[in-house]
């Protein structure tokens, strides 16, 4: 099965947390309640968000973590990439040199074309998004038209998927 790591987990229900009130300044510990994640975690996942520009740290009495952007600027890749490191459902197709086989395999090419399908609906589905009620459905070929995934794939549902609003490739953070 497909998952993403516990702390990745924790890391989105955090950011969907904050996106729900975006200009609000939240301690560690306010998060910790707030999703029932332990505090150790909460803060070990604060730092590591800053570090990567999710989020930024406001100090003072008052002090404590922010979106670094809006929510409708950060997606769900910027977060998961920060806590998890590069995407990739196979050794080979995350990074290259890291399986003896890479060379010889015949799967690894199709399985570079699934993390890219996977990493571009990432890439459309922002905090806001998230921070929603639910996300919209849409049709598939919105996908297809960017080149990630040919219409006539079998088994797939080409007329309805989990929509996602247009975003940027990269998130870049600024400061408030």
């Amino acid at each position: 099965m497909l998952r993403m790591s516990k702390l990745a987990d924790y890391a989105t229900v955090i950011v969907i947390t904050m996106a729900r009130s975006p200009d609000a300044v939240k301690s560690a510990g306010s998060l910790a309640e707030t999703t029932g994640i332990p505090a150790p975690t909460v803060s070990k996942l604060m730092k590591t968000l800053v570090r990567g520009g999710v989020l930024v740290s406001v100090r003072g009495v008052s002090g404590g973590y922010q979106l670094a952007l809006p929510p409708q600027q950060i997606t769900l890749s910027d977060v998961i990439s920060v806590i998890d490191g590069p995407f990739g459902m196979t050794e080979c197709s995350a990074l290259p040199g890291l399986c003896t086989q890479e060379a010889v395999c015949s799967a690894r090419a199709n399985w570079q074309k699934v993390d890219r399908l996977i990493l571009e609906a990432l890439r459309q589905v922002s905090l806001a998004d998230m921070a929603g009620s639910t996300l919209r459905k849409a049709d598939i070929s919105a996908i297809h038209a960017r080149g990630g995934l040919p219409l006539d794939h079998a088994g797939i549902d080409r007329t309805q998927v989990i929509s996602f609003s247009p975003r940027k490739p990269a998130m870049t953070p600024q400061k408030r």
